[in-house]
C-alpha cells in the first residue's frame, strides 16, 4: 500500500500531501493511501554537517560497530543526512547500501601536515605530498577533502600558496574543500584560499566576511563544542593559550552573527558525543543572533540543499521528520519528533 503524509511543509509554510514511491516522493494523488504522518510540521530531515561518527577518542581504533551505532544515534533523532569532514579510515562501503542509516557525505580522512594533528589519528602527509593527498582522498570519499589548516596558537599554519594549490586541484576533480581553522592566519588562508567550508573560523577577522560570501564559503562554527569549554577556560590559570582561547571564543558568536547577515551560508554541525544533539547547534546559532527559522535551515533544508539534495518536492529523496508543533517557535520540539521516515521507510 502506498504510504501519504500531509501537513505544514518548512520552510514555505504550506500545508501539502506527498505519496511514497520507493524513495522518493511523488505529488500525484495514489487512491487508498494510507497515512501516516497527518498534520504537524514536516521538515526533510535534519543535517549534521560536521560529525564524526566511527570513534569517541584518540585510543579508540575506528570500527564498523562504532560507526553503525552512531549512525543509528543520529538517524533516531532525526539527523538523516551528516557530512563527516575527516574520520580516522575512510568510509566502509556498506554506510552507502544500508536503507536504515542516514545518506552520509564524507570527506574521508583528516589531512595532517607535521606537527598540526594528534598524530596518526589522519593521515599525514608532508607538505609538499598535501595537494596531491585532497585530491586522493576527494575521489575516494563523497567528493570531500578535510585539510587542518592551524593546530597550535603559536604555530603557523599550512601556508596560503600550498593552501590555494590545493583548492584549485580539488576543484578541478570536481571536489570541495572543508579546512579546519581556529588561529587568525589558518582562517585567513582558507578563505584566501577559497576553502568550500571554513570549519570554526575561530579568530576568523571579521574583514574577510563579506569575501566568504561572494565565493560562497560556508560558515560551520559548531558552537556548541566551544561554548561547552568556555567555563573550563576562564576558571583555568593566566596563560597566552587561555587568553588567545577566550578572545576567540568571544568573537565567535559575533562573527556568526555578521556573516549570516552579509549572506555566508551558516550551517550546523555538532563536531561532539553524543551523536544526534544538532538540534542543541540550532540553539546556540540563535543565541549568536542567527533568526529561529535561518537557523532551523542551517540544520536542515539549507543544509541538505548545500550537499546536493532537494526537500519535500515531486522526486525529492523521502526522507522526513515530522513535529506535532511548529519548531521555529519552540526549537525544544526538535528533539521530539512524532514521525521519522528515511529512503522512503518510517523508522520511528
Amino acid at each position: 500500500m502506498t504510504l501519504q503524509v500531509r501537513g505544514i511543509v518548512l520552510p514555505e509554510r504550506e500545508e501539502r500531501s506527498l505519496w511514497i514511491d520507493g524513495e522518493c516522493w511523488r505529488t500525484d494523488p495514489v487512491p487508498g493511501s494510507q497515512f501516516v504522518v497527518d498534520g504537524g510540521w514536516l521538515l526533510p530531515g535534519l543535517v549534521d554537517v560536521h560529525t564524526h561518527p566511527g570513534t569517541e577518542g584518540l585510543k579508540e581504533p575506528f570500527s564498523d560497530g562504532t560507526l553503525r551505532g552512531h549512525l543509528s544515534d543520529h538517524r533516531d533523532a532525526g539527523v538523516l543526512l551528516v557530512r563527516t569532514p575527516g574520520t580516522a579510515a575512510r568510509m566502509p562501503g556498506w554506510v552507502d547500501r544500508d536503507p536504515e542509516m542516514p545518506r552520509v557525505r564524507s570527506a574521508g580522512r583528516w589531512l595532517a601536515t607535521p606537527g598540526r594533528f594528534f598524530p596518526g589519528f589522519g593521515r599525514d602527509v608532508s607538505e609538499a605530498d598535501l595537494v596531491q593527498a585532497a585530491v586522493e582522498e576527494a575521489r575516494a570519499s563523497s567528493g570531500w577533502c578535510k585539510v587542518v589548516g592551524d593546530w597550535k596558537h603559536d604555530e603557523p599554519a599550512v601556508p596560503l600558496e600550498i593552501l590555494t594549490a590545493l583548492v584549485q586541484a580539488v576543484h578541478a576533480v570536481g571536489g570541495r574543500v572543508a579546512a579546519h581553522c581556529q588561529t587568525a592566519e589558518g582562517s585567513r588562508n582558507a578563505v584566501l584560499a577559497g576553502v568550500d567550508s571554513l570549519e570554526h573560523g575561530m579568530h576568523l577577522d571579521p574583514g574577510l566576511i563579506d569575501q566568504m560570501a561572494a565565493q560562497g564559503t560556508a560558515l560551520v562554527p559548531t558552537l556548541g563544542v566551544f561554548g561547552a569549554g568556555a567555563d573550563r577556560w576562564r576558571a583555568a590559570g593566566p596563560s597566552a593559550r587561555r587568553d588567545w582561547w577566550l578572545a576567540g571564543w568571544d568573537a565567535m558568536p559575533p562573527n556568526v552573527r555578521a556573516a549570516h547577515e552579509a549572506g555566508v551560508t551558516v550551517l550546523a554541525g555538532t563536531d561532539s558525543f553524543p551523536c544526534g544533539t544538532v538540534a542543541s547547534e540550532v540553539g546556540w546559532l540563535i543565541r549568536a543572533g542567527v533568526p529561529a527559522e535561518d537557523a532551523l535551515g542551517a540544520a536542515s533544508w539549507s543544509a541538505r540543499s548545500w550537499l546536493g539534495l532537494s526537500g519535500l518536492v515531486d522526486g525529492g529523496p523521502a526522507d522526513l521528520v515530522a513535529y506535532d508543533t511548529d519548531p521555529t517557535t519552540d526549537t525544544s520540539v526538535l528533539a521530539h519528533p512524532s514521525r521519522i521516515i528515511l529512503r522512503g521507510r518510517v523508522v520511528a
